[in-house]
């Protein structure tokens, strides 16, 4: 019996170290784990929580403002939320999605299908830029997974006014159309990195720790005077809706610094609401859209006879009967106005003087001093889609090319390239590059004519706008006025429409020394008035009347009885 007891004793004894082996190995074990975490690997459960609630969110930055020459906003970005969703963290049956789909105005199946198909992805959109109301409505919902992230908007405060200028950014704030195009690098921030913690519900908790602040992005200052813009868009505005035009455009410039300060088009789009457009709605007419520029460009062909030396302004040229034959076609006048001089030629906008001006010239230097005007080349704008014109190919100009070339047929401009030609007159024959943004300095430009010879192309175009021209309504009181106006005939497949025509006015104020070029043209005017001195002029002189008041410019063609009052 002693026997067997010892060895029952042995056998637990045996047991009982055993148990005692076992948990001194468990023991150590527990303790090897904790020096491995704590000692030799400390960072592994920071890494592993961090991983499980921490997130590198991005920092929006804010888009720059685009500014009007006086600091008028023309676009500006304004802080929204954007609601989404962390696919792996909102279960499919979550009670409250339904609630959420309501607020969105989407299907729950949707919302449902989203989560479904993209849980290798921890962030899917569920609508932009929301109400700051519904913002406030998803957070209350308070849905794990679901969250709100802040994000910017873009406003254009003037609207249709300046849409075509300015242009617009899509949903990511990126420039699509205009200006926001042109300047999207410059007008483009940085985005930062901030590091969020996330609460047990996927939701990120206040505050954080920024690890790269946000640059926002530059300001940019127009040229554009929004009060001159919105004068120019309603004038022709009314122009294009009284004569039940297609269309229409108009370009103001400052002459002395190139500045564009004004430019309209009809029909315009508002930028806040493009639900609906195309994308040739978005065309900016007056740098996109060429036309051949008619009679306007007589002035540029009386230049170029001045500078041959065959013509001044005595020369008489005979334009009997009224009708001149060229290559087999005619070559017709409103009506014969006999032998006339140059300065009559304008004022009466003969096409028979002209051409035989243009026929008369080397047709090498007549095209070449042509392109001395800027046609047929950028005017330096550097806007989206700008169309730089064409010009006649001199290997294969005929006799009746260069004849129609004297009056505006057989070229191709833009209403900006248009407006740059004229402000060469206005600048005493100084070619300058335009620019939409607001400058200080004045840029040098270069020579291309004599100012002798544009004091006296200027000197005969203020008789288009004297009783008997043919630009009288252009006319602005107290202010002497030098223009064109033309009327050309559209261009079709196999020649021109008989009844389609786009109406032009150019011109100059004050003429004694310009300060403002300005080219309105009017497509396809319907009804008995379809001239451009009759269509586009007045829609120069409404506009340059309340130019001069705005920007405080002197007049120069007083009444004698005024200037003798404001000498006393």
């Amino acid at each position: 019996m002693s026997r067997r007891g010892d060895m029952t004793q042995q056998v637990g004894l045996w047991r009982l170290n055993l148990v005692r082996l076992m948990f001194i190995l468990i023991v150590l074990g527990l303790g090897w784990r904790l020096a491995d975490l704590q000692i030799f690997n400390p960072d592994f459960l920071r890494y592993q929580g961090d991983a499980r609630h921490l997130r590198q969110v991005p920092v929006v930055a804010h888009r720059g403002m685009i500014l009007d020459s006086q600091g008028e906003p023309l676009a500006i970005s304004t802080p929204v939320h954007s609601v989404w969703l962390n696919p792996q963290d909102v279960a499919l049956d979550e009670p409250k999605l339904s609630s959420l789909a309501v607020m969105l105005g989407q299907n729950i199946r949707e919302i449902q299908e989203k989560i479904a198909t993209n849980q290798s992805r921890e962030f899917v959109y569920l609508k932009r830029r929301v109400t700051p109301e519904l913002a406030d409505q998803v957070k209350q919902l308070n849905i794990r997974g679901v969250a709100l992230q802040r994000e910017y908007k873009r406003y254009y405060p003037a609207g249709e006014v300046a849409s075509h200028i300015v242009g617009f950014t899509n949903i990511d704030d990126i420039g699509q159309e205009g200006l926001e195009l042109t300047y999207d690098a410059v007008l483009t921030g940085r985005s930062g990195l901030k590091r969020m913690v996330r609460d047990s519900r996927g939701n990120y908790v206040e505050g954080g720790e920024l690890i790269r602040p946000a640059k926002a992005g530059e300001n940019i200052q127009l040229s554009m005077d929004l009060r001159l813009q919105y004068l120019t868009y309603q004038a022709l505005k009314n122009a294009v809706t009284e004569h039940s035009a297609k269309a229409g455009t108009a370009v103001v410039i400052d002459i002395h610094s190139g500045e564009v300060l004004a430019m309209a088009n009809q029909p315009s789009f508002n930028p806040n609401n493009r639900h609906g457009l195309r994308a040739s709605d978005f065309r900016n007419r007056a740098v996109t859209d060429l036309f051949e520029p008619g009679s306007t460009v007589k002035p540029f062909t009386v230049t170029s006879g001045i500078k041959s030396g065959k013509y001044d302004l005595n020369t008489i040229i005979n334009t009997h009967p009224g009708v001149f034959r060229v290559s087999g076609h005619s070559i017709r006048d409103y009506r014969d106005y006999g032998e006339i001089d140059l300065a009559t030629l304008i004022q009466k906008s003969s096409n028979i003087a002209a051409s035989k001006i243009a026929l008369d010239l080397d047709p090498d230097e007549l095209w070449h001093d042509f392109a001395r005007f800027g046609l047929g080349e950028a005017t330096g704008a550097y806007f989206p889609g700008e169309a730089m014109g064409t010009m006649p190919d001199l290997s294969s100009w005929r006799k009746l090319d260069i004849a129609t070339m004297g009056y505006g047929y057989g070229l191709s401009t833009s209403a900006l390239q248009l407006a740059r030609a004229y402000s060469v007159l206005g600048s005493g024959g100084i070619l300058k590059p335009v620019t939409f943004v607001k400058t200080d300095e004045t840029p040098k430009g270069r020579r291309v004519f004599s100012a002798d010879i544009m004091s006296q192309v200027i000197t005969m175009m203020e008789k288009v706008v004297e009783p008997g021209g043919t630009g009288t309504r252009a006319s602005v009181a107290n202010y002497r006025v030098a223009g064109k106006s033309g009327t050309a005939k559209k261009a079709i497949s196999g020649g021109y429409a008989d009844d389609r025509y786009q109406s032009v006015f150019a011109g100059l104020i004050p003429a004694s020394s310009p300060r403002l070029a300005m080219v309105v043209m009017v497509d396809e005017p319907r009804g008995e008035e379809y001239y451009g001195g009759a269509v586009a002029a007045p829609v120069f002189a409404e506009v340059m009347t309340g130019a001069m008041r705005l920007l405080n410019i002197a007049p120069d063609a007083l009444p004698s009885t005024q200037m003798q009052v404001a000498h006393k």
